[in-house]
């Protein structure tokens, strides 16, 4: 089949990349003339485990092309794929300038049948929308489908090529069947494609990722209540976890989730129940905790040092908001790195990924080292802000070493309680007993 998807962010592009890899033509369209021609020298522009042989793969077969036109997008494409921006708008709703953007201009082109697929997050109504500002030029008939993608930084091509389920949201058979053509691939395992209505389809998204984030952020609470009891919020988890009905997945407690999905979407969702006067007052929570939970660490960082910050030097392992990717967006270690700079503190910084961008945010306030064990060089602590493999099993020795006041603030958990005691090192976590007794 021949598809276009428009917008190469890290949807558009794992899209149009995966699709590529089923044998299908697939042009891919950005407006970034430096990116669309690093894209055609074979450079990925983002960092995803496996998306760079499927990416080179594809290039040399011809199957994965890039193109600064939208005309010749939508002259090449059957099945269109809008994979645009829906950033927050800075009220919480979704900005949906890009994708009504893009879809006047759709109008004003298209002379044959397409079938134009919202694959960005968007709000309940806006494949509506899309239809009626594409009708307002079209010369052609066209359809409209909602296709929310569910993909998982750091595991997005697994989950694009082995989905657990793929949502499509149509009202029109012709649609329907072009799309389950086109993802029979990747549900031969007998997997499900859902077919309902544009509507549901949009809240599909929203009530999965806010259900997640709850889910994430009622564990901290618990953390947290545990350390003022004194329960161990992992003998909790564990607890909780093998109950069929709860399950063991999203229970680990630590500093709040961050990324492009969860906090925009949650948000996007609370403000469209406002926007029908429905008060989501669960989603209203969720968000304040985690927005809490981001600078968790800080009270017991300035309890450790005696409220005295200034000119301290902290080490900072992990960056990213999560292992596996190189995205920083709404990151708690930002969180952590505004209140450290904030109270004088100096910061010496370490992630395999996403140094480049927490560089291009903060230039020279922090310094960046080569490796782990660089950055805890004549430090007076390590906070540990994303789980990283790598940081799971350290070499002790050298922390002890290295650590001027041989403390680590774990926002993660990475470590065992027991095991920290032995190493003798002050060991801060969240909602255990800490080796640490202020």
């Amino acid at each position: 089949m021949k598809i276009s998807v428009i917008g190469t962010g890290y949807v558009g592009l794992v899209t149009g990349t995966c699709l590529a890899e089923t044998g299908n033509e697939v042009v891919c369209v950005d407006i970034d003339e430096n990116k669309v021609q690093k894209m055609r020298n074979g450079e990925v522009p983002i960092y995803e485990p496996h998306l760079d042989v499927l990416f080179e793969r594809n290039i040399k077969a011809g199957r994965l092309k890039f193109s600064t036109s939208l005309s010749e997008g939508l002259e090449h494409g059957e099945i269109i794929f809008l994979a645009l921006p829906t950033p927050d708008d800075g009220d919480g709703a979704a900005d949906l300038s890009f994708v009504l953007g893009v879809s006047e201009q759709i109008g004003k082109i298209i002379k044959d049948y397409k079938v134009i697929v919202d694959k960005s997050t968007v709000p309940v109504g806006t494949a509506e929308k899309v239809q009626a500002v594409i009708a307002k030029n079209a010369i052609c008939d066209f359809d409209v489908v909602s296709n929310p993608e569910f993909l998982r930084e750091g595991f997005a091509v697994d989950d694009f090529l082995k989905p657990e389920r793929i949502v499509i949201g149509s009202s029109s058979e012709k649609a329907t069947e072009l799309m389950k053509k086109l993802y029979k691939p990747f549900v031969r395992s007998g997997n499900p494609i859902i077919i309902m209505d544009e509507k549901s389809a949009e809240l599909t998204k929203y009530a999965a990722n806010s259900f997640l984030a709850a889910k994430i952020t009622f564990m901290n609470e618990i953390a947290n209540y545990c350390e003022k009891v004194g329960a161990d919020v992992d003998k909790v988890r564990i607890g909780m976890g093998t109950d069929s009905r709860i399950g063991k997945r999203f229970l680990f407690p630590g500093i709040g989730y961050g990324g492009s999905c969860f906090p925009k979407d949650v948000k996007a969702l609370y403000n469209s129940g406002k926007e029908s006067d429905y008060n989501f007052a669960m989603l209203d929570a969720v968000i304040k905790v985690n927005q809490k939970q981001k600078t968790a660490l800080i009270p017991k960082i300035k309890a450790y040092f005696d409220n005295d910050l200034q000119n301290k030097t902290f080490a900072i392992w992990g960056l990213a908001f999560k292992p596996e990717t190189d995205d920083i967006r709404e990151a708690p270690s930002l969180y952590i790195i505004d209140e450290l700079l904030n109270n004088g503190a100096k910061i010496k910084a370490f992630d395999p990924e996403a140094m480049e961008n927490v560089s291009n945010k903060y230039g020279d306030k922090i310094s960046f080292s080569k490796t782990m064990y660089d950055a805890i060089t004549n430090v007076d602590a390590l906070i540990i802000c994303t789980e990283w493999s790598i940081f799971r099993t350290p070499d002790f020795e050298k922390i002890r070493k290295n650590l001027k006041s041989q403390v680590i603030f774990d926002g993660r958990n990475l470590y065992d309680i027991q095991d920290m005691e032995k190493e003798q090192l002050d060991y801060i976590s969240i909602g255990r007993s800490n080796a640490f007794k202020s």
